[in-house]
């Protein structure tokens, strides 16, 4: 005589339920798309961050028209160590120049460094005149260069890598608790 063999259990009887497949699955999709737009986001931000199309040459003043919060930043390039480039800010309120730390921004031919941090109180138009003893160029942008985008870019690599540990883990864990509600029904009165 032949053991009979174990009853069938139907899926939709194991807990925890199968939902939770898809749960882990929506979780790492979504943590990958959004680690996605972070990274094409501020790799569009890094190719435009210095306007080089407007380069301004010591003595020359350019106006701009700033608003609170703005985070303009400018740039210089300049050869060597000669004494750093000077530049003042003049408009509406107390605007000022501030460090913006260490940074970088490449294009093929041209290394750019920021030199200020424009800093207005209030929306207006304000002028800057910057001068050093080199030939030097100026160019008004935005903040972050490589530095900053390496940073982001840390953060668009973790989160997707982020969201597959996670669905991983909600994978391995159902498909252990499943496992073991099937025995522990097997074992109870199935047999």
């Amino acid at each position: 005589m032949q053991p009979a063999p174990p009853p069938r259990i139907s899926a939709n009887e194991l807990r925890p339920g199968r939902h939770w497949y898809l749960t882990g699955a929506a979780v790492a999709v979504v943590l990958i798309v959004l680690g996605a737009v972070i990274g094409v986001q501020r790799f569009n931000d890094l190719i435009d961050a210095v306007d080089a199309n407007h380069q301004f040459a010591n003595g020359d003043t350019v106006s701009l028209r700033l608003e609170p919060g703005s985070e303009k930043t400018i740039w210089v390039r300049y050869p060597g160590r000669s004494p750093g480039p000077e530049c003042d800010i003049s408009g509406p309120g107390d605007p000022g120049l501030t460090d913006p730390g260490p940074d970088v921004f490449l294009t093929r031919d041209e290394t750019w460094m920021p030199l200020h941090t424009i800093d207005v109180p209030r929306s207006g138009d304000y002028t800057v005149t910057c001068s050093s003893q080199a030939l030097s160029r100026y160019a008004i942008g935005d903040s972050g260069g490589l530095v900053a985008f390496a940073g982001w870019l840390i953060l668009a690599i973790s989160l997707p890598a982020l969201g597959l540990g996670i669905c991983a883990a909600i994978v391995l864990v159902t498909a252990v608790r499943r496992s073991g509600h099937r025995k522990r029904l097997l074992a109870h009165g199935r047999q």
